[in-house]
C-alpha cells in the first residue's frame, strides 16, 4: 500500500471533478480582491497553461449547485472569456469539501488570507455574521487565523454593540485626565 494513503482520510484534491460552470455559483462572503492587472495575468496564465489548480467548492444539495470557497477569480476568467469557456467545454475542475455555513466562511477566509488582499468592510461583515450566529471569539480566532487585536478592530468597525454583549468590561474608576495628572 502507498505510504501516502495509510490513513482513511483522503484530501479533496485527490477527487477533482469536471463541473459545468452553470452549476457553480460565487459565495456572498469572499473578502478577497484582485486588481485588474493581476486578473489579466491570471487570464494569460490560464490561456497559456490551462487550469492548474481546481476550484474549491461546497455542494449545495438543496439547489444542486456548487458554491465557491476558493477560486472565484479562476471561475470569473471562464465566465468572462469565451475562448477559455470553449476550450474547457464549459467545465471547471472542482474539489468538494463538506462543512456547515460558519465553517464555509472560515474556509474561504483561510484560503484567501494566505495570499490576497481583503476588503475590510467584507471582513467586518463576516466577523459580525459569525458572532451573531453564535461563534465565540476563540472559534473565530482559531478558524479564521486572525489575532485578538484584529478581531477587536473588526468588531469595533462594525459599530454593532451586540458583538460585545457577552464580554465583561471593567469600570474605570478614574478618568484619563485624572490619570495624566497623577
Amino acid at each position: 500500500m502507498n505510504e501516502l494513503f495509510k490513513s482513511e482520510y483522503k484530501s479533496p484534491v485527490y477527487n477533482v471533478r469536471a463541473i459545468p460552470i452553470e452549476k457553480i455559483q460565487a459565495n456572498s462572503y469572499n473578502p478577497n480582491a484582485v486588481a485588474p492587472p493581476e486578473m489579466k495575468l491570471l487570464y494569460q496564465s490560464i490561456k497559456e497553461d490551462g487550469y492548474t489548480m481546481p476550484i474549491v467548492c461546497y455542494y449545495l444539495s438543496d439547489i444542486d449547485k456548487y458554491e465557491i470557497v476558493d477560486g472565484y477569480h479562476r471561475y470569473t476568467i471562464m465566465r468572462t472569456h469565451k475562448d477559455i469557456y470553449d476550450r474547457e467545454n464549459g467545465l471547471l475542475p472542482v474539489v468538494v469539501i463538506d462543512k456547515d455555513i460558519s465553517n464555509r466562511m472560515a474556509s474561504t477566509i483561510r484560503h484567501n488570507r494566505a495570499r490576497g488582499s481583503h476588503s475590510i468592510e467584507l471582513m467586518t461583515n463576516i466577523v459580525s455574521e459569525l458572532t451573531q450566529s453564535g461563534m465565540s471569539d476563540a472559534w473565530i480566532l482559531k478558524n479564521i487565523g486572525m489575532d485578538a487585536d484584529e478581531l477587536l478592530r473588526l468588531k469595533q468597525l462594525s459599530g454593532l454593540a451586540e458583538l460585545f454583549k457577552n464580554k465583561e468590561f471593567s469600570n474605570a474608576k478614574e478618568t484619563n485626565e485624572e490619570l495624566i495628572w497623577k
